[in-house]
């Protein structure tokens, strides 16, 4: 993550972006890789709202940390963004409703948006570094 103090509002929301669209391909994974397993549940994840909510705050007023304790670290399931059990779709007889080609278009379409995000902030980057030759 980038630190508030050296980077604009632009790239820390860029940079929020990019762990929301890395946690979403993780959800995606998952639920690909238990495909063929009896019972599971698929997993959506939509931290687009929560990335919006980010935004709307004024990067001032950023919390400090004042101990290690006090936040959750990026590998805890549970952190800024979370997955929530998909709605709708087909459960098979088996009670797995996860339908891989929905899964493969999510994960096709989360690395382009990833994609894309990262050519944006390595450009934003270059410029940055141009004007401070």
């Amino acid at each position: 993550m980038i630190d508030p103090v050296y980077g604009d509002s632009s790239l820390i929301n860029a940079s929020k972006a990019l762990d929301g669209l890395s946690f979403r391909r993780n959800v995606i994974s998952q639920n690909v890789a238990n495909v063929d397993t009896p019972g599971y549940h698929a997993l959506e994840m939509n931290f687009e709202s929560e990335l919006q909510r980010s935004m709307k705050g004024s990067p001032k007023l950023s919390m400090k940390t004042t101990n290690e304790r006090h936040q959750l670290s990026r590998s805890d399931a549970s952190g800024p963004y979370q997955a929530k059990l998909r709605s709708g779709g087909t459960e098979r007889v088996d009670g797995n409703n996860v339908d891989i080609d929905q899964e493969l278009m999510e994960m096709t379409e989360t690395g382009i948006r990833y994609s894309a995000l990262t050519t944006a902030v390595t450009k934003k980057l270059n410029l940055l570094k141009s004007i401070a030759r």
